[in-house]
């Protein structure tokens, strides 16, 4: 066995989420509205094997008619048989299960590739040494630049595109593809055809991922039948115009309408939503979640919703760069039934339509019961810090990142104004008065027409505004009101600050792993943004963050973190309010040049200066810890009511769920999907 970035170890955390009590609350009618939206994200979740690399879906089929054939207890004998040990059988389930989790062969949290922990000798026992030879997934750039300025001049969104580039007679096309049930290019909701665009022609068609997202439209047609209100049949029948047609505004408008649902017991949200993989940071990655309210934790969401309007004042940039009024979300504590997709977050703050966000509002989502299994560490594998951190560490983690989440979503991406001319030339701020924080003089820059903060700051967007959110959180969770909302009160809410602190400067040192030298490009937003904040901190001097490289007991190279406490409030707080600021103007005013400078700055890794990061990335490496997986149920309909089915917390049970998730149609759907979708 090799210990590797690019394997996946054999005692990788792998825990089932529980919703059975929450699912067993639920009325009937409510059971079946959660088993036909979950029948509609699963089906579209295998279009994530197609995004992620051209080889994903043919080892998926690989793995799906190999474990159907024979269980994985079954296979361990005809493994073991033919020579392979215990330890390398383990290996292989834990490589299967993590190309399920991940919905293909790169880790969703870092882009890095895995492959199986095995030499390559012992793949023929498994069948897999002629099947799983990996392709080396090439992604560039500039055609994905280049196809925006096109998009942008036709007004028409990326998020739910691929692109393909050949050349015809020496001359430049580009083929972009929507995706929709239906095929063809007559359509009143898309400019499809052929087009002439700076020397090169462009070709837009319907019918991508057709059968795929078919299957998605006719479980969201039966789940309308089943729906709580006329917001939700609203909110369906547009997101089924949405996948039928290939339309992103008929998305939008199912997302204007799942906003106004407010408070539901079965909260769900569908499509092409997050941008953080892409290249060029504006297409989405599939994903469909349903979930069941745990109203508890929701009640403390609801009253730091209520207290908003209180804290954004608190937020360290002038009145004028804050939206015009706060649109009071949903925020609710979640218990996720089924998120298909790469991977699944903490949190959720979304729609991601900036248009949307800044006059119409959002929904902000934590989900319990991932929280309640995805960050407990054992003491022995927490890394980086001194011992008598470790226990409070461990005690305060869970609360201080309930705080951390519910900031970070809710007034972290809930915060701040876009300064917009629109296409007939009217501003959304006076032009004349505003001036800029950091240099006192008049907004010289803004969004005009269809430009909006992905499509200007592209390859840095999802960093950059997760850095943001952070930043909030860590700035606003200093507060007494918002330690108190979450039932922190006297010396727990300061270890609940100081934990909360000391997590994320933590982070940031892990943040080296999703960082790659070759490239000097990071593979994690998340992590990247974490880091920055370290780097912004440990700048701050005055004691207030060390960073020391020593040896560890077991003699390898090792790294100790320290926070002084005493000094949050004054040193830690100015430093992230200036650099709060900062980041919120670039942002505010389009400023992708400074706002590229000041970021790309502080992600810098180098060996120069007081801290070799490059040194401190390969010890990150050596005491790593994998991100854990997450096994989730299954639900069938049977004598006209819905069975929830739920598995063992294991890289085998992980395995059955994904066999048994498509009963009726497996082997049409592994059809498709290795045919590129079509």
């Amino acid at each position: 066995m090799v210990d590797s970035q690019y394997y996946l170890p054999n005692d990788i955390g792998i825990s089932a989420l529980d919703c059975r009590e929450a699912f067993r609350l639920l009325s009937p009618k409510e059971q079946m509205y959660a088993h036909y939206l979950s029948r509609a994200s699963w089906y579209g979740g295998l279009i994530v094997l197609i995004q992620t690399s051209p080889e994903s879906a043919n080892i998926y089929v690989l793995l799906q008619k190999m474990f159907r054939a024979q269980a994985p207890q079954q296979l361990e004998a005809a493994a073991t048989a033919a020579g392979l040990s215990a330890e390398e059988y383990q290996a292989f389930l834990v490589y299967a299960a993590g190309l399920y989790a991940n919905m293909g062969n790169y880790k969703s949290f870092g882009d890095t590739k895995f492959i199986p922990n095995l030499p390559k000798v012992k793949y023929v026992p498994c069948v897999l040494y002629q099947n799983l030879i990996a392709l080396v997934t090439w992604r560039r750039c500039g055609a994905a630049a280049f196809a925006q300025k096109f998009l942008d001049s036709k007004n028409l969104s990326a998020y739910n595109t691929r692109l393909f580039k050949t050349e015809i007679d020496g001359k430049r096309c580009y083929e972009v593809r929507l995706a929709s049930a239906e095929k063809g290019e007559y359509t009143d909701e898309v400019c499809c055809g052929k087009h002439e665009f700076e020397d090169a022609v462009f070709s837009v068609k319907r019918g991508d991922y057709a059968f795929l997202m078919e299957k998605v439209c006719q479980n969201l047609e039966k789940a309308k039948d089943c729906a709580a209100n006329d917001n939700q049949k609203r909110m369906l029948e547009e997101y089924i115009r949405s996948f039928t047609c290939g339309s992103v505004e008929a998305h939008k408008e199912g997302s204007r309408y799942w906003i106004k649902d407010k408070g539901p017991i079965v909260e769900s949200y569908i499509g092409f939503i997050e941008s953080y993989r892409d290249p060029f940071g504006s297409r989405g990655e599939f994903e469909g979640f349903v979930a069941v309210v745990n109203k508890a934790m929701s009640a403390r969401f609801a009253q730091l919703v209520s207290s908003a309007e209180d804290l954004l004042p608190e937020l360290p940039w002038p009145p004028a760069f804050e939206k015009d009024r706060f649109l009071k979300p949903d925020f609710t504590s979640l218990d996720v039934l089924t998120f298909a997709g790469s991977g699944i977050p903490a949190g959720i703050n979304i729609p991601n339509y900036d248009d949307i966000r800044q006059t119409e509002g959002f929904k902000n989502v934590s989900l319990g019961n991932v929280l309640a299994v995805a960050y407990a560490t054992q003491k022995d594998k927490l890394t980086f810090l001194e011992e008598n951190d470790k226990d409070l560490y461990i005690k305060w983690k869970g609360p201080s990142f309930e705080v951390q989440v519910g900031l970070h979503e809710l007034l972290g991406h809930g915060s701040g104004k876009l300064f917009v001319q629109d296409d007939k030339g009217k501003f959304n701020f006076d032009q004349t008065a505003v001036r800029n924080p950091e240099t006192g003089e008049l907004i010289s820059s803004w969004y005009k027409g269809s430009e909006t903060w992905d499509s200007k700051f592209s390859t840095i967007a999802s960093s950059y505004e997760e850095c943001r959110a952070e930043c909030v959180g860590l700035y606003l969770c200093l507060n007494k009101q918002v330690l108190s909302i979450f039932g922190n009160e006297g010396e727990d809410a300061e270890e609940v600050v100081y934990v909360n602190w000391l997590n994320m400067v933590r982070a940031g040192l892990l943040g080296l792993e999703f960082y790659t030298p070759e490239s000097k490009s990071w593979r994690q937003a998340h992590m990247q943004a974490r880091f920055v904040i370290l780097r912004v901190l440990l700048e701050a001097g005055e004691g207030l963050v060390g960073l020391k490289e020593c040896t560890g007991a077991d003699g390898r190279p090792d790294a100790v973190i320290t926070l002084d406490r005493s000094k949050i409030y004054t040193v830690g707080k100015s430093a992230i309010q200036r650099f709060l600021c900062k980041l919120q103007v670039h942002k505010s005013t389009a400023d992708v040049e400074g706002g590229r400078a000041l970021y790309e700055g502080y992600s810098a890794v180098t060996a120069d200066g007081t801290h070799n990061f490059l040194r401190l990335r390969e010890t990150v490496l050596l005491r790593k810890e994998a991100r854990k997986m997450f096994v989730q149920a299954n639900t069938y309909i049977k004598d006209d009511a819905v069975e929830l089915v739920e598995y063992e917390g294991s890289a085998a049970g992980l395995i059955q769920s994904f066999v048994e998730r498509f009963p009726d149609d497996a082997e049409n759907v592994e059809s498709i999907i290795t045919s590129n979708g079509h």
